[in-house]
This record gives structure tokens, C-alpha cells and sequence, in this order.
């Protein structure tokens, strides 16, 4: 398989707009703007997905704590989308009902907990999920039997959803751009802002996988580049005023521990810093976070510190005694930096996480930057950025239909889904099955037909996820990938095992070669590269 080829005329297509970032925001503006009828060019320098975006607490939530700081217009805007991301994205977004545990020691009252929760309630009074409950001490401690009985007072329950995999909520939405006619070009890093008086009017980037340099042109260029769009601006040649303040979050991943919450996450309230901590179910797994500090650090190595690690290991111990985490529970980390508005003072809870669309006019001309932005709220956000493109182009904007069409892999009944494949395909371990259902949706049919009748297509080759060999063939060939971290860590999910795919690697990669035509030589370098980069999750299985 050779690398996606980037044509040689790219010069004189005549796109309306060019995204650069194809982080969840990124993939959302391109496709709507291309199911608007627009001609999109959507540049990423790594793959889809491969920053802020699947470093996330993986929930599509209002953002109760929002609340806290007066953000009422971002609440009601983020519980809106969720219900959305419900009906278009079933197979990737479920529901969850959470727990808040209320202690004595909290900084925020019982009553005032419990108003949020009828703020919230009244503020998602078009939702599919059940309103707020409120437990007594007996109650929540039944619930959640581990929970440190002293001082405990009560707990309330909500209900918000888990986006498990949001690596894949990007790659459907840059797949779907694609199929609407975008042109999705990854490992594209865009190092130059092309001016003319005043205009920015396309940009150069570098192939970073086959060592070419090429141009773009477009009235409209949408900087979408998450804690890198300071970086993209540096290429205009020009001082321009600081954007991003990023600040860093870290998550921890362990196995099932004592006390731990079943069947629902817990949201409590850490005790030095007042900090929101999640412990949630995830993967077969337990995923802990996060933290949140001012970070000016490399944005392409970012790594979870020491002091980070202890601080969420600490407060889930505390919360639950019998857990006993230590370091040595850890599976592995993984940190990235929220692409935050520059604020040069003040808390970093602060600091709003109401997303930015900037228009540089009239310094620059037909460029757009996107400052924050939350998974959950990506579509809005892409919905209101197109509209602001369709006003730079001086074209009448067409109704945005995104709201209401579902991803490529969600046009099924789940449950009848599964079934059927069950009773098809009734000689493949049920493991893999689950797992193309929820990786895949729909979309799962076509990763089975690939594979046909071929043993090696048909087998798995990860034991824990059961993903099959036709998946690593699918990724390559259908769903854009280039490298195998690309397809281990964002198409079939098995980098998130918890092996993080070191148990999986070799034959992922001996497949490519077998029916892809990949050389010995590029099979030895996609392994390399591949545990060169896991090594920033610091996985205990290196360790070991």
C-alpha cells in the first residue's frame, strides 16, 4: 500500500474554504460546510484525531460545573447537543447516570448541589434522560458501597453520556465530509499563511509522509487547530496577539478496584484544590480524571507528571478506602492540553469554556480562528463557524442539517443490529462481534463482508478487544488511516486495551504487509514508531 496521494494540481482546485485541524471541531466544520455545498480542503499534521480530542474525559455532558461560573447560555447550548449526539451517534454516545457524592468537608453545600441539579434539569427540559434524584445517607452509601461513610451526608444522582471512543466521533464526521465530497488530507502540516494585501488567500504545507511540499488556495481559511493555532498563526510572518492558554489535563486508566462504582460514574469534589474528579467505568476498565494547570510545555510530547498521577490516585483513595491504588495499579496515562482562550491571571477553573470563532479582519482578512471548543458541543460550534464562512464568501448560507442526520456508522437499531449479525455470523466469537457493533455501528457490516470467508481476515488478532484482522484492512483502505498508530490507536481501538495494543502491534502490522504489500523495512518502522509514542502513557506493561 502506498501512502493517499496529493494531487499534483492542488494548486488550482477551487475550494471555498480550507480547515486546517481535524480534531473533533475541525471534522465537524468541514462537514458541514460540505453538506452546505461548500468545497472543503480539511488539513491535518498528524491524523484525524490525534490530539486535544482523544485526550478528552470521553463524556458528552452539559457541564453541570458550569454552572458554578454563570455560563448559563453554555449549559443550555451543551445539553441541546448531547441529546443530539444521542439520536446521530447512538453506537458511540450512551447514556450514563452519574453519582455526587455530598460530604461535609465539601466547598459546595448540599443545597447548593442540589439547585444546580434543578438548573440543570430545567435547563434540558427537551431531554431523553430522566431528571436528577437526591439519596440520603443510607441511600447513596448502598449505592455506592465503597464510599467513605464518614462524613458523608448524601448524594445526588444525574444523568449525562459517555462518548467511549471519541476518537471514532472524529473519524466518522471527517468520513462523512469525505463522502460529501471533502478532501481530507492528513499528515499535511501547514507552516505558511499565504497573504496578499492584507488577505490570507490559502496556505502551504509539507507532506510529512512522502517529503513534498504543496499549496492550497481559498477566500476562507479556518484555523481550527486546537492548542497548536498560535503555531498555524506564526506562519502568517506577522506579530499577532496570543490566543490559546491551554491548560493540561491528565487521566489515569486501572482495572476494576475495590468500591468501585458499578454500572455509573462518580463525580466528587478533591480536597485541596475543590477540583471535580471522575472515576468512570470505560473500556472494561476504570478511567480516572482530571487535573488542570497552566501549561507552556512541548504541545507534541505531553505527558502525564508524578505529582499528577499521585494527586488523582490520592483523592480516589480517599473517597473510596478500600481502593488502595497505588502507582503499580496504573495501566497507563494519557494527557493533553484544552485548547483554552490566553488569559494571563486567575484560576484556571476560570477561565470560560464557551467556545471562540475570531475573525482577523480587518488585520487579516478571510481567516477565522477557533479558540476552546468541547466535544460535546463541536457541532454547534461548526454550525455557527460555517454560517460566519458563508458571510465571508458573501453567499446566502443554506440551513445547516447536521443537527438532525446521523453519522455514517449510526443508521441502525443497535439492538436488532447485533441480533442479526448474531444469527449471520453465528461462528464468530461474540467478543468480536460486540466489539465491531460498538466501534463501528452499522459500519460494522462492511468491515464483515470484507473479511468474507478469509481465516486470517476472520481471526482476531487482539484476545482482549476481539478485534478481527479485516479491521486493520478497513482502516487502511476506507477509513483514511496511514500509519498502524493510526490504526491501533483511532480506527480499531486497540491501543486502548490494556496492553495499549503491545500485545496486538506485530500481527496488526504482519497483516498490512501480507495483504497491503507493506515492506519488512516499513513493517520494522511502524512497529518502532508505534511503541516510540505509547511510551508518553507510560504503560505499565513497558514496565513490566
Amino acid at each position: 500500500m502506498v501512502y493517499r496521494q496529493i494531487p499534483a494540481d492542488l494548486a488550482d482546485y477551487p475550494f471555498d474554504v480550507i480547515v486546517i485541524g481535524a480534531g473533533v471541531n475541525g471534522a465537524g466544520i468541514a462537514r458541514d460546510a460540505t453538506m452546505r455545498g461548500l468545497k472543503v480542503l480539511l488539513l491535518d499534521k498528524g491524523d484525524i484525531s490525534d490530539g486535544t480530542s482523544s485526550w478528552s474525559s470521553r463524556l458528552a455532558h452539559g457541564g453541570l460545573r458550569y454552572l458554578e461560573h454563570g455560563e448559563i447560555g453554555l449549559v443550555r447550548e451543551s445539553l441541546r447537543e448531547r441529546e443530539r449526539l444521542l439520536h446521530n451517534a447512538p453506537h458511540l454516545v450512551r447514556p450514563m447516570s452519574m453519582i455526587v457524592p455530598l460530604f461535609d468537608s465539601n466547598k459546595r453545600s448540599a443545597s447548593t448541589i442540589r439547585l444546580g441539579m434543578i438548573a440543570y434539569d430545567v435547563l434540558s427540559f427537551d431531554k431523553s434522560l430522566a431528571n436528577h434524584r437526591m439519596l440520603d445517607r443510607e441511600q447513596a452509601l448502598q449505592r455506592v458501597p465503597g464510599l467513605k461513610a464518614e462524613g458523608i451526608n448524601g448524594a445526588a444522582i444525574y444523568y449525562d453520556a459517555q462518548v467511549e471512543y471519541a476518537e471514532r466521533l472524529c473519524v466518522e464526521n471527517a468520513l462523512s465530509a469525505q463522502q460529501q465530497g471533502a478532501m481530507v488530507l492528513t499528515y499535511a502540516q501547514v507552516d505558511k499563511l499565504l497573504v496578499e494585501n492584507n488577505t490570507v488567500v490559502g496556505v502551504e504545507f509539507a507532506d510529512l509522509l512522502q517529503d513534498g511540499r504543496h499549496t492550497a488556495k481559498a477566500p476562507v481559511v479556518v484555523n481550527v487547530a486546537g492548542p497548536w493555532v498560535d503555531q498555524v498563526l506564526a506562519g502568517l510572518g506577522r506579530p499577532v496577539k496570543r490566543m490559546i492558554g491551554g491548560t493540561k489535563g491528565t487521566h489515569i486508566i486501572v482495572d476494576a478496584f475495590p468500591g468501585a462504582p458499578h454500572n455509573a460514574s462518580m463525580y466528587f469534589e478533591a480536597r485541596n484544590d475543590h477540583r471535580p474528579i471522575l472515576i468512570m467505568p470505560w473500556n472494561g476498565k476504570y478511567l480516572i480524571g482530571t487535573t488542570d494547570m497552566r501549561y507552556d510545555g512541548d504541545l507534541d510530547y505531553v505527558t502525564g507528571q508524578d505529582d499528577e498521577l499521585d494527586y488523582l490516585l490520592a483523592e480516589t483513595n480517599y473517597v473510596i478506602p478500600e481502593a488502595n491504588l497505588t502507582r503499580e495499579s496504573i495501566l497507563f496515562t494519557y494527557s493533553g492540553v484544552r485548547p483554552l482562550p490566553y488569559q494571563k491571571k486567575g484560576s484556571t477553573g476560570s477561565i470560560t469554556r464557551r467556545h471562540i470563532i475570531y475573525d482577523h479582519a480587518p488585520q487579516f482578512q478571510g481567516l477565522i480562528s477557533i479558540i476552546g471548543g468541547k466535544l460535546t458541543t463541536y457541532r454547534s460550534l461548526a454550525e455557527q463557524t460555517v454560517d460566519k464562512v458563508f458571510k465571508k464568501l458573501h453567499k446566502k448560507a443554506s440551513k445547516s442539517s447536521t443537527g438532525r442526520s446521523p453519522l455514517p456508522g449510526a443508521s441502525i437499531d443497535l439492538p436488532g443490529f447485533k441480533a442479526h449479525l448474531q444469527k449471520k455470523y453465528g461462528d464468530m466469537p461474540d467478543a468480536s462481534l460486540d466489539h465491531l457493533v460498538r466501534v463501528y455501528g452499522s459500519r460494522a457490516w462492511d468491515i464483515l463482508e470484507l473479511a468474507g470467508n478469509d481465516p486470517v481476515l476472520r481471526a482476531t488478532f487482539s484476545r482482549e478487544t476481539g478485534a478481527i484482522g479485516a479491521e486493520v484492512i478497513f482502516a487502511l483502505q476506507y477509513e483514511m488511516a496511514q500509519t498502524l498508530s493510526d490504526v491501533l490507536l483511532r480506527r480499531t481501538m486497540v491501543g486502548l486495551d490494556t496492553e495499549v495494543g503491545l500485545d496486538a502491534d506485530v500481527a496488526a502490522a504482519k497483516i498490512a504487509q501480507t495483504y497491503l504489500g507493506w515492506s519488512d523495512q516499513r513493517v520494522a518502522e511502524e512497529i518502532a514508531t508505534y511503541r516510540a509514542f505509547i511510551q508518553r502513557y507510560h504503560p505499565r506493561s513497558m514496565d513490566q
